[in-house]
């Protein structure tokens, strides 16, 4: 059974709450599909009057807000063995190599990183608790995570909302060619986003493995 069409089998709280749940977890540093239930959320919302957008797009805010002050806190606390022992747990996300490059990322960045982070699938999980394990200012991060929260969870829910309010009238007006327009219409940036964002990681992990093959090469 796909996301959303589960979704319709509970009820509007029910959705709110694993909305808020998920991306709060993801956001501590567990790999979820944040971003998954939350666009399946927010096209649902627009086929159902039952879902308000808006205490969708407030759950979703909150759960990164919060989810990302646990995982400083828990990276503050825990510092580089609470990677250790990530990296044991989520080999595929918490690698030598990708904390290398989330790090160089940070030193380089810092406030910037923790905002940009949100919109990148790996550095989304990496934000919190890295932060904390390098020790930024509270302040700082709490500047950046709200507003990188705000923007994406907020963000992404309206504008998946209104793509769906646009598609669904488009539908009944020129059928089936409506829907595929204004999806790839308003799902095109993000794509771009994301393309453009994976190269970036590419490029900055493949000297990272390297480095750490060195380092591991008698």
């Amino acid at each position: 059974m796909h996301v959303q069409e589960w979704l319709e089998t509970v009820p509007a709280v029910a959705v709110y709450a694993l909305v808020g749940i998920v991306i709060g977890l993801e956001s501590l540093g567990i790999p979820l599909p944040g971003e998954i239930i939350l666009v399946s959320s927010a096209l649902l919302a627009s086929q159902h009057g039952d879902i308000n957008p808006v205490i969708l797009g407030a759950c979703a805010t909150a759960g990164a807000i919060i989810g990302d002050s646990i995982g400083y806190a828990i990276g503050r606390k825990g510092g580089r063995p609470l990677l250790a022992w990530l990296g044991g747990k989520f080999p595929r996300h918490f690698s030598e190599a990708h904390v290398a490059t989330a790090e160089r990322s940070f030193q380089k960045w810092g406030m910037w990183a923790v905002f940009f982070g949100r919109f990148v699938a790996l550095l989304r999980i990496f934000a919190g608790p890295l932060a904390g394990v390098l020790r930024m200012p509270y302040w700082k991060f709490l500047i950046a995570n709200v507003l990188g929260g705000v923007l994406w969870a907020g963000g992404t829910t309206a504008v998946i909302y209104y793509v769906g309010i646009v598609a669904e009238s488009w539908l009944k007006r020129f059928s089936w060619l409506g829907l595929v327009l204004a999806v790839a219409i308003g799902l095109t940036s993000m794509l771009v986003l994301k393309r453009k964002a994976k190269k970036a990681a590419v490029t900055e992990t493949a000297p990272a493995e390297e480095a750490v093959r060195a380092e591991s090469a008698p």
